[in-house]
């Protein structure tokens, strides 16, 4: 009896993107008794963590094949293929491709082929991959970017990934509409470094022309959002879409990553404590609802309790609500390994004090929309999510994928609620 491909997904929203385009390339290729594992690579952990799965799945489907793939495969292959749990690595790039997945079908690779892996920093372009959406029936994630021209000194990702590389916008224009035809409410504009987008295309737009023109060409789009940015590469269009676009949501994820100028220096990031409190405060004067989400390390190399205070504060100085707190943990072939490293308690405790305060925040972002009439996107018929992502709690049932207008009554102190009839 064969059996359909089984995926899972390590790591971060394009991974789990990409695996559901990889689902569709393995089932027209006719693909079966399969197992891919799509690895991370951020950490050092993560790619323990890979490992780790790898093993567990060749446990658990002793007669299937299993596939390797991902930043963690990506980076080091060689590692992969000796595992003996391992019948084929498969690159980046490779795993977006129709061959690969024909050719395993009809059985020419994986038998003497253990590596498909080519230099992903040649690889120039990036296909706009054709997906239904995932998660939810009610939004959908839609590819614009892939890659990094940027080397943080934390950071092993450009060599998982590439270069950077954009879908052009009429592609993603084109995907947009094919999504909102089959009743999407919300899209997801996702990348590796997102406001890089345009700087490979001719004439080198920028991110906040493509959102303009997404907003204007696809007039039946209710909600456009956007993931994780770099605030310090905002251009005036992505500005003037935050003031006049009301269809853009007013919840933005920032990739700051500390507080200090010396730190933010260490790790080579291209701006300093200043520009990102600037820049939350301009976002703010012109969306007064605006909520901001941000990732944060803790425990950096050379990092001085002083330092980390400072992270602290930014937290207060930008509002920041939502925070994505990464305990520092050295990844090889990074220059911050090589660093004079923080002691693991300190990182451990420093970390737990970022994430209280992240708790903090987000209770009293809580507090301040009870009474507050919210535009909900339901996700299930319990559960959707405000303009601002925060998650409500209906008692009772809604329509999947609607927009519901709706007051919140209270709180649990992680989810807003609504109750009685609307």
């Amino acid at each position: 009896m064969t059996e359909a491909p089984k995926f899972t997904t390590l790591g971060c929203r394009l991974n789990a993107y990409e695996s559901e385009a990889m689902k569709e390339l393995a089932r027209e290729a006719g693909l079966n008794d399969v197992v891919i594992v799509n690895t991370c690579a951020v950490t050092s952990e993560a790619v323990r963590k890979s490992r780790q799965e790898v093993r567990k799945l060749r446990r658990e489907n002793p007669d299937a094949k299993v596939v390797v793939t991902g930043c963690a495969a990506q980076i080091d292959p060689d590692s992969f293929a000796q595992m003996d749990e391992v019948d084929l690595v498969v690159g980046n790039t490779e795993k977006m491709q129709p061959s690969t997945w024909t050719d395993l079908a009809g059985g020419f690779i994986g038998d003497t082929e253990v590596t498909r892996v080519n230099d992903i920093m040649s690889v120039t372009d990036t296909a706009g991959h054709l997906i239904d959406g995932f998660g939810t029936r009610s939004r959908a994630y839609v590819q614009v970017q892939n890659g990094c021209d940027h080397r943080c000194t934390f950071c092993i990702i450009p060599y998982g990934r590439g270069n950077s590389r954009s879908v052009p916008a009429g592609v993603v224009v084109e995907q947009i509409k094919r999504l909102v035809d089959k009743g999407y409410n919300e899209v997801v504009l996702t990348g590796v470094d997102l406001t890089s987008w345009g700087a490979d295309l001719p004439s080198q737009p920028r991110l906040g022309d493509l959102v303009m023109r997404i907003l204007r060409l696809v007039p039946d789009l209710p909600r456009l959002r956007i993931s994780s940015i770099d605030s310090i590469e905002v251009d005036d269009n992505l500005m003037l879409a935050i003031a006049t676009e009301p269809r853009l949501m007013p919840h933005l994820h920032l990739s700051l990553q500390h507080g200090d100028d010396l730190i933010l220096k260490r790790m080579k990031r291209r701006h300093l404590r200043d520009d990102a409190i600037a820049f939350c405060e301009q976002a703010r004067s012109l969306r007064p609802d605006m909520t901001f989400g941000a990732d944060i390390i803790a425990g950096f190399p050379t990092e001085t309790e002083a330092h980390f205070e400072n992270s602290l504060r930014l937290v207060n100085e930008c509002n920041l609500t939502w925070l994505h707190v990464f305990p520092y943990s050295p990844r090889e072939g990074t220059p911050a390994a090589r660093m004079p490293q923080v002691n693991a308690r300190a990182i451990k405790d420093r970390a737990a004090r970022l994430r209280a305060k992240g708790d903090h925040q987000i209770k009293h972002h809580l507090a301040q929309q009870v009474g507050v009439t919210h535009k909900i996107l339901m996700e299930n018929d319990r559960m959707g999510r405000t303009e601002q992502f925060t998650e409500v709690l209906f008692d009772q049932e809604q329509l999947e994928g609607s927009i519901v207008s709706a007051r919140i009554s209270g709180n649990t102190g992680t989810q807003l609620m609504v109750s009685g009839a609307q």
